[in-house]
């Protein structure tokens, strides 16, 4: 195994845990490797840190798996990971759909894991995690005996690790085209050609805010998706509820998973686009009791962080204009680039503009399917804030 050692004079960060090891902090690498081999690495002082997988071509050069020296890498230590995942969910109440493997979170860097009923979508994103593919499917099948397993590797993420795109069954063929619950409503996933993996787990604990404060409301869900949202609010007791999206595809998922839940008389959904229609609105007086805002990521580079910040801003600064006093905006950020702190400064900075104060309700960030390791930055991403207007 190839020994890697570290830099004298570098941030203590890999020491205190955080498993990402970046080219511009590595010393030496004591022989010639391959992407995605597994080696040791090593302080300065050639104290050990722990085994992981490697990739030149990539600014992350090290993901550390590991910091138990007596731990092997094989095929059995990804069965035990799976394991403990699945126990951990388990323990927190998530068995029937859940995000069973959150890559750093979860200790397996670079895998995604998502549970549904008894199908399960994957995505490795890092070379090294890719190599161990066959082993996790073996782990799965072995822990889960499920009824299918499906590869959702069409992310651009894998271009930067010399991947290619790719999708597919890692199983016999399935329908892909299935039905979860999720709070006490149903809802149709598509696994083959959905969003992400083909349905947004992360928002499931934050959708049951909305019971109490949604009842008798009319309700507006900006970039409604597959109108998850809509539905809940519905099924809590909202009078009307219009859901828009820019896609027409989403529009029509959310109205069949509407109808899925008997809501359709609730429930109607449109193709607009977002940005036009919460600055049309707001000139025409529209009020509504509740504005939801769960937009897509609107930047992963740094290099645009100040449009994402505008987009934010513009977008709530829209919405609180047309929520009616005593009325509540539901609004989310999922862009791993906006952090808590500024993500709130952002909402702040809007209600002055629109002249509006709020009340915090709760603030809240993904569920805990998809943990947070304090000191590792990227764990945490879903920032979701429900507030009333006055």
């Amino acid at each position: 195994m190839i020994n890697v050692f570290l830099k004298n004079k570098i941030n203590r960060r890999v020491e205190n845990g955080h498993p990402w090891i970046f080219n511009n902090e590595v010393n030496l690498v004591d022989g010639e490797v391959q992407g995605g081999d597994i080696v040791q690495v090593f302080t300065h002082d050639k104290k050990f840190i722990g085994r992981g997988y490697i990739n030149p071509k990539s600014q992350i050069l090290i993901r550390l798996l590991t910091r138990e020296s007596t731990e092997i890498i094989n095929e059995a230590f990804f069965l035990n990971k799976i394991t403990r995942a699945r126990e951990y969910k388990t323990r927190l109440g998530y068995s029937e759909n859940c995000r069973l493997v959150f890559g750093e979170a979860d200790y397996l860097p670079g895998l995604i894991i998502d549970k549904f009923n008894d199908y399960f979508v994957i995505q490795t994103l890092a070379l090294g995690i890719d190599k161990w593919k066959p082993e996790i499917v073996r782990a799965l099948e072995k822990i889960f005996s499920p009824k299918g397993i499906y590869e959702r590797n069409d992310v651009p993420v894998r271009e930067l690790e010399g991947l290619s795109q790719q999708k597919g069954f890692l199983s016999a063929p399935f329908d892909t085209n299935i039905i979860i619950r999720e709070n006490e409503l149903k809802f149709h996933v598509d696994i083959e050609n959905g969003q992400k993996t083909g349905y947004f787990l992360d928002q499931q604990d934050n959708r049951r805010e909305l019971k109490s404060i949604v009842h008798g409301a009319e309700v507006l869900e900006v970039f409604c998706y597959t109108g998850t949202f809509s539905a809940h609010a519905a099924y809590y007791g909202a009078k009307k509820v219009l859901g828009v999206d820019i896609s027409e595809n989403a529009v029509n998922q959310a109205r069949k998973n509407a109808a899925l839940n008997s809501l359709g008389h609730i429930c109607t959904f449109e193709a607009l686009n977002a940005f036009d229609i919460l600055k049309s609105w707001a000139k025409e007086k529209r009020r509504y009791d509740m504005v939801i805002l769960d937009p897509p990521a609107f930047t992963k580079s740094r290099e645009n962080i100040d449009k994402a910040i505008a987009g934010y801003k513009e977008i709530n600064l829209r919405a609180l204009k047309i929520v009616r006093k005593g009325g509540f905006i539901v609004t989310a950020s999922c862009t791993n680039l906006i952090n808590p702190e500024l993500f709130l400064q952002i909402i702040d900075d809007a209600a002055k503009d629109a002249r509006r104060k709020l009340r915090q309700v709760t603030y809240q960030t993904q569920s805990a399917d998809h943990p947070i390791i304090r000191g590792i930055e990227n764990t945490q991403y879903l920032k979701f804030l429900i507030a009333e207007v006055s």
